[in-house]
């Protein structure tokens, strides 16, 4: 078995891609993977400050961000995983996702966990998508 050829990889403005050292999102084969992504726009500002579903929304906006430097879109995606830190939040995340991905269907992980580095999120998102065969 070999193993896919490592293409692309994208950095964005988060501070923990540099602190940690790891890339927001790598091109592997015909597959693309988006690294844990946090409702923080630039500059670490957070949206959806007490609200999971907004916060949902906003982690999975930048994911999707990601996925377009690679020239996929959502209709790509065909994994996502939400972490969370309150099973309370699992229907409003819920409600966030199906807006999303409905049409998508992507195959979904959703887990709860004990918190993330930063107190205020609720919610972190991962994706993979599948480039397939494309025409160039």
């Amino acid at each position: 078995m070999t193993s896919p050829e490592i293409g692309r990889r994208v950095q964005t403005e988060s501070p923990w891609e540099q602190t940690i050292g790891f890339a927001r999102a790598v091109e592997a084969g015909d597959l693309v993977l988006v690294a844990g992504t946090m409702p923080l726009a630039e500059r670490g500002v957070l949206e959806g400050e007490g609200d999971p579903y907004e916060q949902t929304l906003a982690a999975f906006r930048h994911a999707l961000d990601a996925l377009k430097r690679f020239d996929l879109g959502i209709e790509s995606v065909i994994r996502t995983r939400m972490y969370l830190t309150h099973a309370r939040d699992v229907d409003e995340v819920g409600r966030a996702h199906k807006e999303l991905f409905d049409a998508v269907r992507p195959a979904a992980t959703l887990v709860v966990v004990s918190g993330f580095v930063d107190s205020r999120v609720l919610v972190e998102v991962e994706l993979e998508a599948f480039r397939g065969a494309r025409q160039s």
